[in-house]
């Protein structure tokens, strides 16, 4: 819908009230949310969970550090991209940006919030982390603090791991300003005198290497406290003159700068997906330059100095009080064994009907079943695998990997199947942002040992998740599936909430293997009778299925909507849900970052909710609720509610028909976002988010919590 049909909506419920006209003009000209900025605000309602004294230490350490590598991406692809356009001088359109926010002022309102998000990050480590995680015997010891014996063991440190390989580069006509690369720790070290040849330069760059540890703990007998760490940008600062002999040094500073990282691939003249993904990924490092991070006690002119080199202006540059990197931080958490400062170990259960020696295919012949990630454990999937890499019954398995991890027991399990003799064919997407070199690792490995592999379709990233194990039985051929809202990894596996089905249904079976032979193969599009996908009719689907509730409600059943997913941003949907609202059709939001809709809106969305919840697991469940006037319509899926999930993806959404899974599915997967309070967030009119009850108050439970307890082993 355009938005000037909206907009005439807005206008015909204002009153004569003058305060209340004023305010509707104001929203009629603003009744989306900006992508960009609903981003930023997520990455706050990240850092809030540092803040949260409720949460253990040292996971609230690591909500700092999420906080503040999430913003290095935001930097890296988001500003990176707004930037190329203002550079273009293009406005950035689409469905994606409804709001129409000129770029010049998108970038200096994620500056303003930015500087205020970083200045805010430090203020916690500082002010409150630190404090707290000395009291509990972690202390990162400054120079300034080292004793003598402290001093001497950091000497020999420094001579034995890091002189060797450090190599400073002074700035002179003969050696231009050196290529940094993207997020690694440098130093700018001013000079005075000349050296051994007579020369003079005023200053220098070091570059810390990348093979050593940014956290070093202290040996025992050492060491102060029971856990006594020293920063290597502190042991690099102490012996700088140790790098500059007979040269005085005047100041020493970190900086790190970041750059474009988002991978440019020209599809119209690649020959080869792997070779092409393999030279981005080299570009990567030496991207534009997006952003300056530099130690606050750094000299205006040295600033400056750095801000020319890597052209930027005054508003890219952010003076931190601490380590340039705090991503870092988050390795004290594997360095120290304090279980009382992490969360209590959950653990996962197996659902009944796969236990562990149950025949995984027996089992599912009999009926479907659900795996609600991390409160049930992934195991039944690796199980599922393993058994048919060694059932002489098995003839076929067919994958899609997007992530996996580095070190992943399913690829060999799928490794051992091809050399065992199975027909394993491999879907690697080359292009998964940041892991584009592990896949290409794992691309190399199951291609040895015999697999089929292939990267997709050329223009469209594989991001559904399947897999499909044929099987002869009875000397007929039966498949079997797994289809799920997360990738096929084990670490992901138990910290990010899914929803994976394992079914031998025969039509959902189906449609599985003519979505591999549309990805393997060249034919046209499918005919699907179950699965709806990306990029044909998935945005289609969600739309019509809107209708149908307006149409519901209108005519004065029952309608509701509830849609879970990471964003929202599609003009199309945002506009549908807007209509839907008008009609009287109740809609819940449970969106985890983005979010474009504005809610509350009298006229237009007083009938919707938005809540983003952000607790110990990762949201990151998409299910689509629709209720049909009772017949209610349930379905999960791989996809966010974005331009680039909907037309650019390969994705798979798939129906939950089996009516015990649908209910689990509403009652684990919706129904406690919707009524417990704790750990959630609601979006406002104004497009700030409201914590819906206060941390500390336990009184009222979260949704992750109840979900804990309900899956208790």
């Amino acid at each position: 819908m355009e938005n000037s049909v909206i907009e005439s909506s807005v206008i015909e419920n204002t009153t004569t009230d003058q305060n209340k006209v004023m305010q509707e003009e104001s929203l009629e000209q603003n009744i989306y949310i900006n992508r960009e900025l609903s981003l930023l605000s997520f990455q706050y309602r990240v850092l809030e969970l540092a803040k949260d004294v409720t949460i253990p230490l040292l996971n609230r350490l690591r909500f700092l550090c999420i906080s503040s590598s999430n913003l290095d991406e935001f930097f890296e692809v988001r500003v990176s991209g707004l930037k190329r356009h203002e550079l273009m001088g293009m406005p950035i359109q689409g469905p994606d940006y409804p709001d129409q926010t000129p770029v010049s002022e998108q970038l200096k309102q994620i500056r303003e919030i930015a500087h205020m998000l970083v200045d805010d990050q430090y203020r916690v480590l500082n002010e409150t982390l630190i404090p707290a995680m000395e009291e509990e015997g972690i202390y990162i010891t400054r120079r300034t603090k080292w004793n003598k014996k402290q001093s001497d063991w950091v000497k020999e440190y420094f001579e034995d791991q890091l002189f060797p390989i450090l190599t400073p580069i002074a700035l002179d006509p003969a050696h231009p300003f050196p290529r940094v690369l993207n997020k690694s720790l440098n130093f700018i070290v001013s000079l005075k005198g000349k050296d051994a040849f007579g020369r003079s330069s005023e200053l220098a760059v070091v570059q810390a290497p990348r093979a050593l540890p940014r956290i070093i703990p202290l040996p025992e007998g050492i060491a102060n406290h029971p856990h006594d760490f020293i920063f290597l940008s502190s042991v690099i600062h102490a012996h700088i003159d140790s790098i500059f002999p007979g040269m005085e040094v005047t100041g020493c500073y970190q900086f790190r700068v970041t750059r474009n990282s988002d991978l440019f691939l020209d599809h119209t003249k690649m020959d080869d997906l792997l070779h092409a993904v393999e030279g981005e990924l080299f570009s990567r490092r030496y991207g534009d330059s997006v952003r300056l991070e530099i130690v606050n006690s750094c000299p205006e002119k040295l600033c400056n100095f750095l801000l020319k080199e890597f052209k930027l202006g005054e508003d890219d540059l952010y003076l931190v009080n601490g380590p340039v990197n705090l991503n870092r931080m988050e390795n004290i958490i594997d360095l120290v064994d304090l279980p009382h400062l992490e969360y209590p170990k959950h653990n996962q259960v197996i659902p009944v009907n796969l236990k562990r020696n149950t025949n995984v295919f027996e089992a599912l012949a009999k009926k479907d079943a659900l795996i609600h990630l991390p409160f049930e454990s992934f195991s039944p999937i690796i199980d599922m695998l393993q058994q048919a890499s060694v059932d002489p019954n098995v003839v076929a398995i067919k994958q899609t990997l997007y992530r996996t991890g580095s070190d992943s027991m399913l690829v060999d399990i799928l490794v051992n199947a091809a050399r065992a003799g199975k027909e394993v064919t491999v879907i690697i997407e080359l292009r998964a942002r940041f892991d584009e070199a592990a896949n290409i690792h794992l691309a190399t490995y199951l291609q040895e040992a015999g697999a089929h592999v292939v990267y997709g379709v050329v223009g469209f990233k594989t991001h559904a998740k399947m897999m499909l194990i044929t099987r002869r039985e009875k000397g007929k051929i039966k498949n079997y599936a797994h289809l799920s809202t997360g990738n096929y990894h084990a670490t992901t596996a138990r910290h990010y909430t899914d929803i994976g089905l394992l079914t031998s249904d025969k039509k959902i079976t189906q449609d599985v293997h003519k979505l591999f032979l549309q990805m393997t193969g060249m034919s046209k599009k499918s005919d699907l009778s179950t699965i709806i996908q990306s990029p044909f009719n998935l945005h289609q689907s969600i739309l019509d299925f809107i209708e149908v509730e307006i149409k519901n409600a209108l005519e004065g059943k029952s309608a509701r909507i509830i849609l879970k997913t990471n964003a929202l941003t599609h003009k199309d949907i945002v506009d549908a849900l807007y209509r839907a609202s008008q009609a009287g059709v109740q809609i819940y939001l449970i969106i985890r970052s983005i979010c474009t809709l504005r809610p509350g809106i009298t006229g237009l969305s007083e009938n919707i909710k938005v809540r983003s919840v952000l607790g110990r697991f990762l949201e990151h469940t998409r299910i689509y609720f629709f209720e049909n006037d009772g017949d209610q319509r349930v379905w999960l899926s791989s996809a966010d509610l974005m331009v680039r999930n909907l037309f650019h993806r390969i994705e798979a959404s798939f129906p939950i028909n089996d009516p015990t899974l649908k209910r689990r599915v509403i009652e684990e997967g919706l129904e406690p976002y919707i009524s417990c309070e704790r750990d959630a967030w609601d979006l406002q009119q104004d497009s700030s988010f409201a914590r819906s009850v206060e941390a500390g108050d336990f009184t009222y439970q979260s949704a992750q919590q109840f979900l804990m307890e309900l899956h208790q082993p």
